[in-house]
């Protein structure tokens, strides 16, 4: 077949609709399709439904660890977004190319795809490996299995390279995610006789209270990390729900609220403090009124965060590529620290920026894309040269 662009599998990309909530299986098949017309195969990681799946393929020596170039096929919903260009069909305007996921991030694996046929022809000294993964939108679920899969394996990779869009600079640091859902179950009665019905709002604003405590003593100095913004770990409510009626005493509340916790922070201790404050302080008022009340958490989704050394070998490394030793952390979550915890070296960097991302209207430029194919180039040129170590 005719060689493709990055552009040209761009457009083909954000033509599947790979929206978190639905399958990224015509995606997937796209590229393994294209990956076997240059004699690579590849292996596919499945969600219990088979509805969804990773992809993993190596190109070169197979019995090495070499270089993982790392990307995530889903994206975020459009409802309610008002685009003013189709957002699953890639269009250009001003040197820019509009489509959902052109930024996050299927800019990135479209270069990727692109250079394929060079990384095929090269003698490469290390192998490069593919990881496409599904999921991470919705708490970075689906490299779980793969990255599983690949702890098996007798592998020492050098460097796990994410292309999240960082505007090709070199980010060495995220922060962790924790999402968590709190249920308050109080005991209904009419609002006339309120002090005897238990109100799971008012516990639940309670507990939300605590959380805006627990938030203001991580924001104090001793706990700031001036490598990021906001430099000190956050804790956020982001929904809620209760009630039926205002003369009813709310028998449930509801609310999710999540951490995002500098890379030296346990985000759990969040939820283990706030778990004792209910035990302690509001489950025995609550219980002396109604014995069958109770405050439930449940985790909804986590992931580690990331903070790479500006000395090691891969910050050298993609600084090289890159051609930029401008090292910073962004405030988004990747992939990166479930890779780094694995015990693969990381780095986060990729075409466009995040300020596109999730937005109607979303683009990555020509000429971040332009950068990006040429990233790729020294790559493969870092790979084949008998110099390197």
């Amino acid at each position: 077949m005719n060689r493709l662009t990055s552009r040209d599998i761009l457009a083909r990309l954000i033509a599947f609709p790979t929206v978190s909530r639905d399958s990224n299986l015509a995606l997937i098949a796209f590229i393994r399709d294209y990956l076997a017309t240059y004699g690579v195969e590849s292996e596919l990681f499945y969600n219990e439904e088979k509805t969804k799946a990773s992809l993993f393929a190596t190109i070169g020596p197979e019995d090495q660890g070499g270089i993982i170039l790392s990307g995530h096929t889903d994206v975020v919903p459009v409802d309610g977004q008002q685009w003013t260009v189709p957002a699953f069909a890639l269009t250009e305007q001003d040197g820019k190319l509009y489509g959902r996921g052109t930024a996050d991030m299927k800019g990135f694996i479209a270069c990727v795809l692109a250079a394929v046929p060079d990384l095929v022809q090269s003698s490469l000294r290390w192998p490069v490996h593919l990881a496409f993964s599904y999921d991470e939108e919705v708490g970075c679920l689906g490299v779980r299995p793969m990255l599983a899969n690949l702890a098996q394996r007798d592998l020492a990779f050098k460097m796990c390279l994410i292309g999240e869009p960082t505007q090709l600079k070199p980010v060495l640091g995220h922060k962790g995610k924790l999402a968590m859902r709190c249920q308050v179950k109080g005991a209904a009665c009419h609002s006339a006789y309120a002090p005897y019905g238990v109100n799971a709002i008012e516990y639940a604003a309670q507990l939300i209270g605590k959380l805006g405590e627990i938030a203001a003593e991580r924001a104090q100095p001793q706990y700031h990390d001036s490598r990021f913004d906001p430099p000190f770990s956050t804790i956020q409510t982001g929904l809620i729900q209760g009630g039926r009626a205002l003369n009813i005493v709310p028998e449930e509340c509801e609310f999710d609220f999540e951490v995002r916790a500098l890379p030296d922070f346990d985000a759990k201790t969040v939820a283990h403090t706030l778990q004792t404050y209910a035990e302690q302080e509001l489950l025995p008022k609550m219980r002396a009124v109604q014995a069958d009340t109770h405050i439930v958490l449940e985790e909804l989704s986590a992931y580690p965060g990331l903070v790479t050394a500006k000395d090691s070998e891969v910050a050298a490394l993609i600084a090289s590529l890159c051609e930029s030793e401008e090292f910073g952390t962004v405030a988004f979550g990747t992939e990166g620290g479930l890779f780094h915890q694995a015990g693969i070296p990381t780095v986060v960097c990729g075409p466009g920026s995040m300020d596109q991302g999730h937005k109607p209207d979303e683009f990555v430029s020509i000429e971040q894309l332009a950068r990006c194919d040429q990233m790729l180039q020294r790559l493969i040129i870092y790979l084949t040269n008998p110099k390197t170590t």
